[in-house]
């Protein structure tokens, strides 16, 4: 050890020796080593020194060379610490008498809070419930003037305990039944501010919302499920939402995120509307999820088990009309199946007042099976009963 530095020798091979440092600093100028030789450092790599031996006039250059390596270490570690230092100056000055109880700008012009939406899972829709889940990252992107700053760097990428520390939207959704922010392993928030004041705010959500339906056509109808957001407190007045990317490319649904076993997503649109209300108006955002129902389960299930039925029904009519038992149970048989069928049909199905394309499919199918067993009955009673 020579002026407070430490060297491990690790390996002695060929006048060479490997040796590790035993602190953070290299302060060590040359040390000498058996048979007169001088230990020169040729490489300094994550806290491992090579050194070599010299003889003669090399103490000199050995000398030259491990006090630039000595430098070199010293300014990189003063380089780290300062500039963290300066990005710690920058957070407390931004927050230095800032007041997150009002909005940017306020009482002068307009806040414009962009938004867009990436879906990461779409699905289950629910029938019965007329609701539907989804995952996504929900983006908002807006200029607060009071988080201006110069640095080092442009980019200032926080975690969500900054986001408690500064003003940020009060956006809901104002279909949503329920929602969930996830908070595993850490809440899943994204937080960035940029030189010119611009903040993006992302966050990763479960929504749970609801989807008007109307079944007249089920089950060849299809859907368009809306996702209604915006502010809650804020007027149109003082808070104006704008789609970040345009009407086409502000909410992005991936092909392997929509996997549904029941319906087709076959897209997405957006608009905007203004709301009146008693205590301003408001700017709605709304997404319109399109939705066309699949038939593969409903041939499956009920339109070719009706059909069967129906054509079993008319086996009965080349059955000898004298043969009553047969008949009979061909015909209350059929109807009590169709009976079935038609109860289990609705079971998938809200209970609505209506009658849906299924339900006059049911009703015809019944008719037909109906009515082979009603044309037995009068066929069998205007027969004349021979006497004996």
């Amino acid at each position: 050890r020579r002026r407070g530095t430490w060297l491990r020798v690790v390996d002695v091979r060929n006048c060479a020796l490997v040796a590790t440092r035993g602190d953070s600093s290299v302060r060590a100028s040359h040390h000498h080593v058996r048979r007169g030789g001088t230990m020169l450092i040729l490489k300094v790599d994550q806290g491992f020194l090579v050194v070599g031996c010299l003889r003669g006039m090399a103490p000199f250059f050995a000398y030259f060379l491990l006090s630039c390596v000595s430098t070199a270490w010293a300014n990189q570690h003063g380089d780290s610490s300062i500039y963290l230092d300066n990005i710690t100056r920058i957070l407390d000055r931004l927050l230095d008498g800032y007041d997150n109880r009002l909005r940017p700008g306020f009482g002068g012009p307009v806040t414009e809070v962009k938004t867009d939406i990436f879906v990461t899972s779409f699905g289950p829709v629910s029938d019965v419930e007329m609701e539907y889940t989804m995952d996504v990252f929900f983006r908002q992107t807006w200029i607060d003037e009071r988080l201006k700053f110069e640095g080092p760097i442009e980019i200032l990428r926080l975690n969500n305990l900054m986001v408690s520390k500064i003003w940020t939207p009060d956006t809901f959704f104002r279909n949503g039944k329920r929602s969930i922010s996830h908070n595993m392993t850490t809440p899943n928030k994204l937080f960035r501010i940029m030189q010119n004041g611009t903040i993006l705010y992302t966050m990763r959500l479960t929504i749970n919302a609801e989807c008007p339906m109307r079944l007249m056509n089920f089950p060849m109808d299809g859907h368009a499920c809306p996702l209604k957001f915006g502010s809650y407190a804020y007027p149109i007045s003082e808070i104006v939402y704008t789609w970040k990317k345009g009407p086409l490319s502000s909410v992005e649904v991936p092909q392997e995120s929509s996997s549904l076993l029941q319906y087709d997503l076959i897209g997405q649109t957006v608009s905007s509307e203004m709301l009146k209300s008693n205590t301003g108006d408001y700017v709605i955002m709304t997404v319109h999820f399109h939705l066309q129902r699949k038939m593969g389960f409903f041939l499956i299930q009920t339109y070719i088990p009706c059909i069967m039925t129906v054509i079993l029904a008319q086996v009965s009519f080349w059955i000898n009309k004298e043969s009553v038992p047969a008949r009979t149970v061909f015909g209350i048989t059929t109807v009590l199946t169709m009976t079935t069928l038609s109860i289990s049909a609705r079971h998938s199905l809200p209970k609505v007042s209506y009658a849906t394309a299924m339900d006059w499919f049911i009703a015809v199918c019944f008719a037909f099976v109906f009515s082979a067993l009603i044309e037995f009955a009068a066929s069998w009673g205007t027969t004349e009963t021979p006497r004996r």
